[in-house]
């Protein structure tokens, strides 16, 4: 398997659902592992996520977690998921179901650089950049 980069995100205490909202975002294949399943002696964490995974046909991969017991969660803005292409249409859909009950920092609009970008938080917080290039002419 070739090596890959992709985000990790933390969560805090609500990341089966975060990760099920994405799944909703971009389709695809969603494995999710408890701390429960994976032996973890104390119950208030047996169903939160340990790890999980989401594979999507467009060869994206997110995964995140649920911040363990004894660590401490720090959400940052040191981060953001950056989507980019040109395909419009379905980056357009992304935009619009992420940015669905999150806040826009940044209008998804034509820039001066000649794309249309946008930035928002979802509903979990977690920062997105949308970038739909432009044909070069």
């Amino acid at each position: 398997m070739a090596s890959r980069l992709n985000p990790y995100i933390s969560f805090n205490g609500d990341a089966r659902q975060a990760l099920e909202f994405y799944e909703g975002v971009f389709g695809g294949s969603l494995a999710l592992n408890t701390f429960g399943e994976s032996g973890a002696p104390d119950p208030s964490v047996a169903d939160k996520i340990m790890h999980g995974q989401l594979e999507t046909d467009n060869g994206f991969t997110l995964m995140g977690a649920d911040t363990p017991p004894g660590m401490e969660y720090n959400p940052g803005n040191n981060m953001a998921v950056s989507l980019s292409g040109d395909d419009g249409d379905q980056l357009r859909g992304y935009w619009e179901k992420l940015s669905d009950g999150g806040t826009v920092s940044v209008p998804l609009e034509k820039q001066m650089w000649g794309d249309e970008f946008g930035m928002c938080s979802d509903r979990f917080g977690v920062p997105w950049m949308v970038n739909i290039s432009q044909p070069q002419s």
